[in-house]
């Protein structure tokens, strides 16, 4: 398994062969292409640079034109690597498929968290709050945050408001229901990380 490219499509439920229900993400996933063989000889590792979505060669910058002309494939939105112990084994505009994945393999996903925006410490941390009650006046205030006299700052890392959301997030160990090669189609049990349309990047979880 080596690993790809695909776009959130959303959630569902899945009927497993016992007849029970599990809470499913639908992702599509269109064929990459292999761009860049790299090796021990001419990099110092071995990987696979992939390449995802078709997009406008006049989109690209000159040095990306080169990139991909040098290599002789079409233009690609985005490029990803991958660590893989024989490269050797792929070609340049090679194909990969959402067909490498079967049921039961366990991989992890890496996407952008939902933004959220600027919030208060009460939703970006949990924080309890003070009293509900009338003339309390500390209801959602995230309290002191400092000392007086020593060390008389803010300590790095203090839970305050700030942007929330629309981080990098990995979850691990999500099981591979059905693999749909036909229609481009991976379901994955549970959810993954961002909103509809958001691009995630799919691995091995022995990687």
């Amino acid at each position: 398994m080596l690993g790809t490219l695909g776009e959130k499509v959303g959630m569902t439920q899945y009927f497993d062969e016992t007849g029970s229900s599990v809470g499913a993400t639908v992702i599509k996933s269109e064929p990459a292409a292999v761009v860049q063989v790299k090796t021990e000889e001419s990099d110092g590792y071995g990987g696979i640079q992939l390449g995802y979505k078709d997009t406008e060669r006049k989109k690209l910058t000159e040095p990306m034109k080169g990139h991909f002309d040098k290599y002789g494939v079409e233009p690609k939105k985005y490029l990803v690597e991958y660590r893989v112990e024989d490269p050797e084994q792929y070609e340049s505009g090679d194909e990969v498929t959402v067909g490498q994945f079967n049921p039961g393999d366990k991989v992890k996903i890496t996407g952008n968290s939902k933004g959220k925006g600027f919030q208060g410490v009460v939703k970006r941390w949990n924080f309890s709050g003070g009293p509900k009650t009338h003339g309390s006046r500390f209801h959602r205030k995230p309290g002191s945050v400092g000392m007086c006299v020593e060390p008389g700052r803010v300590l790095k890392g203090q839970k305050l408001p700030g942007q929330t959301g629309n981080k990098k997030v990995t979850i691990e160990n999500l099981e591979v229901l059905r693999s749909d090669e036909e229609e481009d189609l991976l379901v994955i049990k549970g959810s993954v990380p961002g909103p509809r349309d958001n691009l995630i990047q799919i691995r091995s979880s022995n990687d």
